[in-house]
């Protein structure tokens, strides 16, 4: 059994600019995955993960209310839409990258995947 998961198994997010940087909501499936993510999916982790865009200051802030985390990513967008020569200047694509990461397989996985992922 691999011992990792790809954060796409147990959330879903949205990305956009807004101005230089942009933002990535990540929504977790159920509530079991919005608590693992609370200790797993750090700012640290991010900007690990997103190493090649050189984010700086990622900042999280935590929205329990729809079992989501927001991230701000200052910067990240070199210069943003109208000047960066970057071809996702806008960051919609981040939330597919950030999707990707692999993160620690957790023992009660199923509680965190919906229903239709589920056997």
């Amino acid at each position: 059994m691999n011992n990792t998961i790809c954060l796409k198994e147990i959330a879903h997010a949205r990305s956009g600019d807004k101005g230089t940087g942009a933002n990535v909501g990540v929504i977790a499936y159920t509530a079991a995955g919005y608590a693992f993510l609370e200790q797993e999916l750090t700012p640290e982790r991010l900007t690990e993960h997103l190493h090649e865009l050189k984010p700086q200051g990622v900042q999280r802030y935590p929205l329990p209310g729809i079992r989501a985390y927001n991230f701000v990513l200052p910067g990240i967008l070199d210069g943003g839409a109208s000047r960066s020569l970057r071809i996702d200047s806008q960051g919609k694509v981040l939330a597919l990258a950030v999707l990707e990461m692999q993160l620690p397989r957790p023992e009660n996985l199923a509680q965190m995947q919906p229903k239709s992922h589920q056997s």
